[in-house]
């Protein structure tokens, strides 16, 4: 292998792996800097040793056992306390005897899962809801900063001085480790569920890199969503939350072609959705209708995907419901992004022009200057209405904005297009 598909495949394993790692290690340590930042250390192992060694046969196991050892020389250099230090060796050199000690413990844990864990300790009431939002995605998303600001669509430094703060005011209380309880679990779960979706977003559609989708991101926030609603059974929203994504998480194998390249939902060969994942999704949406929560944020978006996933054909679409869906929503959760969804929707329903007119009313919003998505929206209906010119001009803003190399060269293209064809 050489020394750039081994660095590329550190990259994967990182993504992957890392969130359990970070939990892991804050499990044992009841320190969540502390715990990445021996995670870290472990990456840096793997970058000095893979290209040499190759890729070992499980590179998560080999990374969490790196960052145990130096857990464990960190312990003795600064002289912790010795039961703690202790312990750790015991896991390490006695693997097998602690897998059984953990399935004893999680009969008396709740969550019984150290990633779900680390995102209610991560959502503590004493950080602002930003802030308890963005250490999450960095801990449990394996997402950078600059990925973080732009699924946040603001200042990539107003992200990593977030980061920062978080970490160190938790360290300065000391929180604890441990499950929250009563009250105090309902008062963090407006943070977790949005934590989850942008995991799972970003997961969906990449916001950098070579790769339109990182399918592994997605199906942690599948199962952290799956999960919720075990421990959350009668929170309508918690089923809206994993609704939404059901439903969208069917349509993967339709959403690449067989060289990755990017196949837009209308143009999506349908007989590819996994219909067992769609059934599962409109399952969670009618208990969530059930609990009283058809009109929540998550359970308005999980409908709209709803009307894409019960018409055959992209023809049969109801987009007149997906229009109205939005203007709820609108009123519900009010965005910039939500505005120009419901444009969409609108140019679909009520032809392109009147799509555009609501479209070219976001162009001066400040937290869209640097949203490639607007210029794309605006570029198809500007297609659409056969002005071809400033179609290709918004594809090229948009190619220009966005950090993902798939869609870069999917804008481009369509630029092209626009340029090459002659008018109707």
């Amino acid at each position: 292998m050489s020394q750039t598909d081994t660095h590329r495949a550190i990259d994967t394993v990182w993504r992957s792996e890392s969130a359990r790692l970070i939990a892991g290690l804050t499990r044992m340590l009841r320190d969540v800097g502390l715990a990445e930042e021996l995670a870290q250390d472990a990456l840096v192992a793997a970058l000095e040793q893979w290209p040499r060694v190759g890729v070992p046969e499980n590179p998560g196991a080999w990374l969490m056992t790196t960052a145990k050892r130096r857990a464990i020389d960190r312990l003795r250099r600064s002289k912790l306390l010795e039961r703690k230090h202790a312990q750790l060796v015991h896991e390490l050199e006695h693997e097998q005897e602690h897998a059984q000690a953990a399935v004893e413990a999680a009969l008396d844990d709740p969550f019984g899962d150290d990633l779900l864990r680390l995102i209610f300790v991560a959502c503590h009431p004493l950080l602002s809801m930003e802030a308890r939002v963005a250490l999450t995605l960095r801990l449990l998303g394996g997402l950078s900063t600059e990925e973080i600001a732009r699924a946040f669509l603001i200042p990539e430094p107003t992200i990593a001085q977030r980061i920062v703060r978080a970490k160190r005011s938790l360290a300065k209380a000391e929180v604890a480790y441990e499950v929250p309880r009563g009250d105090e679990l309902h008062e963090r779960l407006s943070a977790v569920l949005g934590v989850i979706y942008l995991i799972f977003n970003e997961g969906y559609s990449a916001t950098t890199g070579d790769d339109w989708m990182r399918p592994a991101l997605c199906e942690d926030a599948l199962r952290l969503g799956r999960v919720l609603t075990g421990l959350m059974p009668r929170e309508a929203e918690v089923y809206g939350l994993l609704a939404l994504m059901e439903i969208q998480a069917s349509r993967s194998a339709a959403r690449v072609d067989a060289q990755g390249e990017p196949i837009l939902l209308l143009e999506q060969d349908r007989r590819l959705w996994d219909h067992l994942q769609i059934r599962r999704g409109l399952a969670a949406l009618e208990q969530a209708g059930r609990l009283g929560g058809a009109d929540g944020p998550y359970a308005l978006q999980a409908a709209i995907a709803a009307c894409h996933a019960r018409a055959p054909t992209s023809e049969e679409t109801d987009w007149d419901g997906i229009a109205g869906l939005y203007a709820t929503l609108a009123e519900v959760a009010p965005s910039p992004v939500v505005e120009l969804n419901r444009a969409v929707a609108v140019g679909m329903a009520a032809g392109a022009a009147a799509g555009l007119a609501l479209a070219d009313g976001l162009v001066d919003e400040p937290s869209l200057q640097k949203y490639h998505l607007l210029q794309a929206v605006r570029g198809d209906l500007l297609e659409r209405l056969g002005r071809r010119e400033a179609a290709r001009e918004a594809f090229e803003q948009a190619a220009a904005l966005t950090m993902n190399r798939r869609e870069r060269e999917l804008m481009l293209g369509r630029a092209r297009r626009c340029a090459d064809e002659p008018p109707p």
